[in-house]
């Protein structure tokens, strides 16, 4: 009697055990660094911090697809190397309009900013478009809020600390422009991504453009790498 209670408890916990790893958010497809072709500078070891808020940006230049998302990373990671002495991208990672996740600088190290907050424990991510101009594609949304979902639950990250990059750095930029930053400020986004790390599929709806504007989306199509 006491062996077939015991094998109950462990089916029991077992059963619990697998419940909770299917309730997990899953780690989204990343296109990794070697692949769009990367070429970093060294990063200073002091650099290194432990990430504690997850910011969102977007680019803030129109998305107009007359080159390819590979394109625009490699020449955003090349202008901050010239003109600003970044050795790498400013952000952990970067999202096309079509939904797919770019990676940028290593996790281990704090992000870039031209504005001025404490960069130590931001993770930066950030949406190709003008979101002031401009709306996220529905592609976007989603990849956008499963990554977040996954890196929050991967590095303990509190949902009060996922924010767009004007909470971090009031009065000095619009980023991620208001046609992405309302789903931050009606708690939207941060329900979906609690469905997300319950192992939902969140219902991802973008809703009508604001009452004044933007009402065009990004375009999703652009110019393919050959």
């Amino acid at each position: 009697m006491r062996s077939m209670t015991v094998l109950l408890l462990l089916g029991l916990l077992s059963g619990l055990a697998l419940a909770d790893e299917q309730s997990k958010a899953k780690k989204p497809q990343i296109v990794r660094a070697e692949e769009w072709g990367s070429q970093p500078h060294p990063i200073p070891e002091e650099r290194k911090h432990t990430p504690k808020y997850i910011t969102i940006h977007h680019a803030g230049v129109d998305w107009k697809a007359d080159r390819s998302p590979e394109q625009f990373v490699r020449s955003m990671q090349g202008w901050g190397q010239r003109e600003k002495s970044w050795p790498d991208l400013p952000y952990h990672f970067l999202i096309a309009p079509d939904g797919r996740i770019f990676e940028g600088r290593p996790l281990e190290y704090e992000p870039e900013s031209n504005t001025e907050y404490l960069l130590q424990g931001n993770i930066g991510v950030e949406m190709m478009g003008n979101f002031e101009t401009q709306r996220p594609t529905p592609q976007q949304l989603e990849s956008c809020v499963k990554l977040v979902a996954w890196l929050g639950q991967e590095l303990s990250i509190d949902h009060e600390n996922i924010r767009g990059h004007n909470d971090a750095a009031p009065q000095q930029t619009s980023c991620p422009g208001r046609d992405f930053h309302r789903y931050l400020k009606s708690g939207q986004f941060i329900e979906w991504v609690k469905q997300a790390q319950a192992g939902e599929a969140p219902q991802i709806d973008p809703g009508p453009p604001l009452e004044k504007g933007p009402t065009e989306m990004v375009p999703i199509e652009a110019r393919v790498e050959q």
